[in-house]
Order: C-alpha cells, then structure tokens, then sequence
C-alpha cells in the first residue's frame, strides 16, 4: 500500500475542495481598495453567475465585492457632481509633491504656521491683503525641466529672480516700507521629483514673526498712466546704478568704474528722453522738465567721468554728477503726480541713492 505524506487539519491526500473564484476575489480586493468601483460591481456579478455554474466557492467574496464596489461607484458619481473629485485629486496631488500645499499666484496675501517665512515650510492659509498677513506673494518663477540642480543652485536663482521682479509689483520703491524684504519659497528635492518647478517670490516683514499690514502692489493695474510713465523712466536709472563693479574703490578697478560710469551716463540720457516724450498733466509739467534738466546736467558729470585718466579725476566729476542724481530732486514731480514723497533710507541712515 503506498505511503502518503501526511496532510494538515486531518484532510484525506484524494480529497480536493472547490476552487475559489478567481472573479470573486478580483471585486473583493477592488471594493476595498474602492479605486476601479465600476468593474469590481461587474466583476463581482459575473462571479456569481460563474459560482452557480461552475459549483465553485466565493459567494461571499463576490456578493462583498460588488456590493462595496457599488458603495464606491455611488460615492464617486457624489464626488463628480459636486466638485469633490477634484479637491481630493488635488489633494493626492499635493501630498505628491512633498507636502507642499502652496500653489500660490501673484497678489495672494498669506499666513504660515508659526508665522515665520524662514526654514520649511509645508502649508500656508491664504488671507486678504487688507488685513495682516506674514506674506505677499508678488512674483512666481517656473524653473526648467531636468534633474534637481541641487538646493544652492535653486536659492541662487531665487535670490536673483525675486530681487529682479520686484520692481515690476512694487514700481514705486519709496512706497515700500523699511521694514520689508524679499523672500522666496523653492521646490524640495522631493517635491521637484514629483514635478514641482515653481519659485514663489514673496514680500515679507524684515523682523521674523512681525506682520504686514495692506497690500504693496503699486503697478500697471493700481496706478494711473502718468505715474506708471514716470516710474519706468526712473527705472532705467536704478537698473544702471545696480550694475556697480564689485571693487568698492575706484582705485582697485578704474577700468570697471568708468565702464559703469558710461552706463549711468547713457541711463541719465534715455531717463531724461522717456520724461520729455511724455504728455504729462499739467501739474506735473513744470517739475517733470526742472527734473529733465538736473539729468542732463548729471549725464554729462557721469560721462565724463567715465573718460577719466586717473581716480582723481573720476572721483572729480563722480561726486558732482552724484549730487545731481539727488532723491530729493524728484519730489517735487513726485508730489505732482500723486506719488510716494519721503526719500527712503539707507540701513545707515542716509537717503538713498536712487530716484524711484
């Protein structure tokens, strides 16, 4: 008589029960996981009739199967109707993209938990501008494709990208504030790997946890033609005075200071140009050409300077051209049109050397 090996739970080695329903099983696993509720119904009513015609087991699997998948199916055609698919979808989504929940567009004012604009952050709560709030967002900046270039490569980008776009939000730098400076919210590593590109360029309070109070936006869509025509011109001369060589003394790099020079004389020019080739109101007409006249006279200090044999001679015509690019000499064209009159400060004190 041959020898069997013996089997778990007394069962005789001949005695073989009915399979399991492999479509049974299939709507089981779809009704739980509720991702496909639509076939895990089908698949579970098809189980069925294959039970009874096959004698197969899994009734009980099946009619649990199709009837969590009809739950699902009821749930989701909810969700469809009122929106709701979409909020959980974006909500995936999100958690997708490293926790980070920001999304935030140009103009949205915002508050972050703790209120600090420093370290990582995962979530804001949009507020009204109107009101305080730890952050405004005034620029976005999308990064290209391609593999994370790693997290100091992204803050340089950020740090020039925001500080470049400011001015094109905030066009009136004497409306600004002291006590606010730029800040920047960037893609983690993790983040970038689920797709998110986005820089977003914020305004914040300079004192970590302190607020703002009222929105910063003075551009095309706040101001009115003439006070737009005025501040583009006035950038023109900012954009030149940033462009200063990193030698503090002209000693240490006259090439570079006369180059510079040269590029402030030829902004002095096209500022004064942009001023006369508008039709300003008529309040504004007698300040605006005063202005006009005080940059000629300044272009031509600048440009001497930048023809300069030695430092001397630079320094010369540079202290006397600099004294004509005086802030307070705006002011009056300034209050003409309705803009921002007090000349704001350096953090040392001093006025600053700009005439926007």
């Amino acid at each position: 008589m041959p020898a069997y090996q013996p089997w778990a739970q007394g069962y005789h080695p001949h005695n073989h029960p009915a399979p399991v329903n492999g479509l049974a099983i299939a709507s089981l696993v779809l009704g739980v996981l509720c991702c496909l509720p639509g076939v895990g119904l089908v698949l579970g009513l098809a189980g069925l009739r294959q039970i009874r015609r096959r004698g197969e087991r899994g009734t009980g699997l099946a009619v649990g199967g199709a009837a969590l998948s009809g739950t699902g199916l009821v749930l989701w055609a909810v969700l469809i109707a009122t929106g709701g698919a979409s909020a959980l979808w974006h909500g995936f989504e999100d958690g997708a993209r490293g926790g980070r929940t920001l999304a935030l567009t140009e103009g949205e004012c915002f508050d972050t938990p703790g209120g600090a604009l420093s370290g990582d952050t995962y979530d804001v709560h949009r507020v009204s501008c109107a009101g305080a709030h730890d952050g405004e967002v005034f620029a976005t900046v999308t990064l290209p494709g391609g593999s994370y270039p790693g997290d100091d490569a992204v803050g340089d980008t950020a740090d020039e990208r925001c500080w470049s776009l400011q001015d094109g939000y905030a066009m009136d730098g004497w409306a600004v504030p002291r006590d606010v400076d730029v800040y920047y919210l960037t893609p983690t590593e993790d983040g970038w790997a689920a797709g998110d590109r986005e820089i977003t360029c914020v305004f914040g309070n300079t004192a970590e946890g302190e607020d703002l109070t009222g929105s910063l936006r003075n551009d095309e869509t706040v101001l009115d033609p003439d006070q737009v025509a005025y501040l583009k011109a006035a950038h023109v001369l900012n954009a030149a005075l940033d462009t200063a060589p990193d030698a503090e003394y002209v000693e240490d790099d006259l090439p570079g200071h006369r180059a510079w020079a040269g590029r402030v004389s030829a902004a002095l020019g096209e500022q004064a140009r942009m001023l006369r080739a508008h039709d300003w109101p008529a309040r504004a007409r007698g300040p605006v050409a005063a202005l006009a006249a005080d940059l000629d006279k300044a272009r031509a200090q600048w440009a001497k300077a930048a023809r300069a044999g030695d430092a001397d001679a630079f320094y010369e015509h540079y202290d006397t051209g600099f004294d004509l690019i005086d802030p307070s000499l705006g002011v009056p064209a300034r209050r003409a049109l309705g803009l921002a009159t007090t000349v704001p400060a350096d953090d040392d004190g001093s006025d600053a050397s700009v005439q926007v």
